[in-house]
Order: structure tokens, then sequence, then C-alpha cells
């Protein structure tokens, strides 16, 4: 358990002064902001930002509304809706000139922004059902798969039969490609990544909450499963969080 915990803590100054330099110290190149639209992809472009009209709830009514919601009604979110909840989680405000990085509007150590979201899509006007990815430097929806493989679970059944999980209009699903943190800070990556995640997630809940939505943060699923079924190798890439987003009735 001990040796658990050490997660938490920011590794000693004997570590940090010891470790080999960075790849960013050693000067190579920054990774990619994000993963690279594969060809052919089927792409969706999403609402900009300066067109969006949701989202004026006070903030300090989002802020004291917030809680976890595990039932919603069968009603689908609109191009907007979740075109307002990607901008709100990972969208960009300004790209650095040579692209090393990308100012969001979530935090980030360093401004690495490791994460890349799927979405399990269930009911949102426009959008068939199916795996989707955002691209946030291009502000739309990347096809991932339409046709669950006839060998993979549910996503209720990845996250230990949560059943409410496939009964979402959507269910964002994040993951983390390390290196774009290690690239920079080393052996003093890992918090940092997870830190970050939480920023994310805690604006997914605000934002639905401006727009009548519920959503609830999820740790509780099967690593060996969620990989598989977002496509990512575990290692490289490796799933974190998990959120299903409804329309709640009376909200």
């Amino acid at each position: 358990m001990n040796n658990l915990r050490q997660v938490l803590k920011n590794p000693p100054l004997e570590v940090l002064e010891n470790a080999d330099d960075t790849d960013q110290q050693k000067g190579v190149l920054a990774p990619p902001i994000e993963k690279a639209i594969p060809e052919g992809a089927t792409l969706i472009p999403l609402i900009p930002r300066d067109r969006i009209t949701l989202g004026g709830m006070p903030l300090v009514t989002a802020i004291g509304d917030r809680k976890s919601h595990r039932a919603y009604t069968d009603e689908a979110l609109t191009l907007e809706e979740l075109s307002y909840l990607l901008w709100a989680t990972q969208g960009i405000r300004e790209i650095h000139p040579k692209r090393i990085h990308a100012f969001r509007t979530v935090p980030s150590g360093g401004c690495r922004h490791p994460f890349e979201t799927y979405l399990r899509i269930n009911r949102v006007e426009g959008v068939p059902a199916g795996l989707w990815r955002y691209s946030a430097l291009e502000h739309a929806l990347v096809s991932v798969w339409e046709v669950r493989p006839a060998d993979s679970p549910s996503l209720a059944e990845v996250c230990f039969g949560q059943q409410f999980v496939d009964k979402a209009a959507v269910t964002f699903v994040w993951t983390a490609i390390p290196y774009r943190t290690e690239w920079r800070y080393g052996p003093d990556s890992l918090k940092d990544i997870l830190i970050s995640c939480g920023h994310i997630c805690q604006n997914l809940y605000l934002a639905c909450e401006a727009i009548g939505a519920g959503t609830c943060a999820i740790l509780a699923y099967d690593q060996a499963k969620l990989d598989p079924y977002l496509g990512v190798d575990g290692e490289d890439e490796i799933s974190l969080y998990v959120a299903p987003v409804g329309k709640v009735a009376g909200l």
C-alpha cells in the first residue's frame, strides 16, 4: 500500500536532479498536439464557439447545483450542445506559433495536455451512433467505428455492469498519451497527468449543468477491456476516465 501511495507524492529533489535530461532539454521536437486524423476518416464539423448560444447559466448556480447524475431521459443532445461540452472540456483558445502546445479551456502542467477525448455516441442529433474521437484542432468529430465489433463488450459491461452508462446520450472517455507530458517533465509526469484529467471532468460537470444535462464520473472500469474498446494499446495511450452524459428530467 505504501508503494502505491508514492504516486500521490512528487519525486524527491535528488530524483529530479539525477534524472536524465528530458527530451525537451535534449532538443527533441515536441510530440504532436493531438493524434492524426486517419486518411479517409469520416469527419463531422462541430459548431464554432462564437456561434454557440448555450451556457448562459451563472457560474455560481452551476457550481452550487453540480452533482452526479445516473438517470437520463431518452432525449438526444443537439450538435450544438455536444459542441459546447467538447469546447468546455478540451477546446483550444490559441495555438503556439510553432505548434509546440495549445492553450485550452482547462489547465495542464506546462500546457502539455496529454489527453484525447473519445465519445460513445448513442443519441446526438445529426451524428450516427458509434465511437468517435474529438479533434480539437479541427473542432470536429472523427469516426472510429459506427458498428461495435461483434466480440466487443458494451460500455456498461466494461464498467462492471453499470447499466446507466449504456443509457446515456453520449459517454465521454478520456485517454492519456503520457509522452506528451514526459517530453517536458520526465519522472515528474504521472501526478500531473492524473490531476489534469480531473480539471477536464469538472468542466464537464459544470457545462452539463448549464444545458440541463448531467454526468457521473466513473473510475470503476475494466482496464483490460476499455483500452481495446477504444482501440488504444494501453502503453503509449491509456484510458483514464469515463463520464456518461444525458439530459436529466427536471433540470
